[in-house]
């Protein structure tokens, strides 16, 4: 048996760290978790053991594994990325999913689509190693009995059921502008909605958000985004990675002012034109099933949830043939690990 340890800064690091957890419990691992920044308070259900950052550094874990864009490199063992979210492009790649900060030994990518700039980065960098496994978040939504989903489903009454998710980037949120047709929608009463917003939105849009929930609609909290998934027939949303993570399904999404729209996407800028957008996704033509069929197969074709298997497997090969065999990180590296030492509060050496 060994040690390990989950690492996460924000709420919405902990479905994806929960299957794998699950995972290496299955395999007679003890797991512990060392959550900081946004998730601060929050924890795992036990087996899982919460550590503060020098009970992380005392543990001396196998590997560490990151929902983060950042990692404790002061804790043994390798470091592994599991990422925040699919790449949906918001930013610039040097600045957004592609940004290496040499903190990582070890990047478990989604599917072809980021696993060949990782690998192209790799080859150049040297410092870190790439394996594609696919997304341990995603491990329920192919594993589970649905029956989460169902019950989520069932105040729906055999309605359709559309599900609203949104990112909290200002100049991409579509929460603001969305408000008013999607409550006119709620109140009409012919489909059934999942209402969710990404944790940092604004209190003042949870607040309008949550006042939707009744006969009509339910608010769903991050713990059960992948479930509000499952239950649903058509997303509704706009730049979010929720989208990525939806399409994986082999579902319509309609999104809103999305900042690079594709050919899977029903992308559309004037609120009052919502009715028709949803009405186009409950009937899609089959350009544009297989648009989605495409994409998805593109950024995340492992549908028989294990990926967080593959991320265990790929670690322990990394292992096996031992971190020497990676170049030394950058000396930048060096400056953002004192960083994250003083956000965790640790300075033993």
């Amino acid at each position: 048996m060994a040690d390990y340890l989950l690492f996460a800064t924000e709420r919405y690091g902990l479905p994806i760290l929960q299957p794998l957890a699950d995972a290496l419990h299955a395999r007679g691992h003890a797991v512990h978790a060392l959550l900081a920044g946004g998730a601060s308070g929050l924890r795992l259900p036990a087996p899982v053991r919460a550590v503060d950052a020098r009970g992380a550094a005392r543990l001396r874990p196998r590997a560490v594994f990151s929902a983060s864009n950042e990692v404790p490199t002061f804790v043994a063992g390798a470091k592994v990325q599991l990422f925040h979210g699919f790449n949906v492009e918001k930013r610039a790649d040097g600045r957004g999913h592609f940004r290496v900060r040499g903190l990582f030994d070890l990047y478990c990518t989604q599917g072809p689509a980021t696993t060949a700039p990782f690998q192209a980065l790799a080859a150049r960098l040297r410092h870190f190693a790439v394996a594609e496994t696919g997304w341990p978040k995603l491990d329920p939504l192919f594993r589970d009995d649905g029956a989460a989903a169902a019950a989520l489903r069932a105040p729906a009454g055999g309605r359709p059921v559309v599900m609203f998710a949104s990112t909290f980037t200002e100049r991409l949120s579509a929460a603001p502008h969305l408000y008013e047709a999607i409550a006119a929608q709620v109140a009409e009463g012919g489909r059934y909605w999942l209402l969710t917003l990404h944790p940092k939105c604004a209190p003042e849009l949870f607040e309008r958000y949550r006042a939707l929930a009744g006969a009509n609609a339910a608010f769903v909290e991050p713990e059960q985004l992948v479930t509000a998934q499952r239950a649903a027939d058509v997303l509704l949303a706009d730049t979010t990675s929720v989208v990525s993570e939806f399409v994986v399904q082999h579902k319509p999404v309609v999104t809103f002012r999305n900042r690079a729209p594709k050919p899977h996407m029903i992308d559309f800028d004037d609120p009052a034109a919502l009715p028709a957008m949803l009405a186009r996704a409950f009937a899609p033509e089959p350009a544009l099933r297989e648009a989605i069929a495409a994409y998805a197969d593109a950024i995340h074709p492992w549908r028989d949830g294990r990926s967080s298997e593959r991320v265990i497997d790929a670690t322990e090969a990394l292992l096996q043939a031992g971190l020497h065999t990676l170049a030394r990180k950058p000396l930048a590296a060096r400056w953002r690990a004192l960083q994250i030492r003083r956000e965790l509060g640790y300075w033993g050496f």
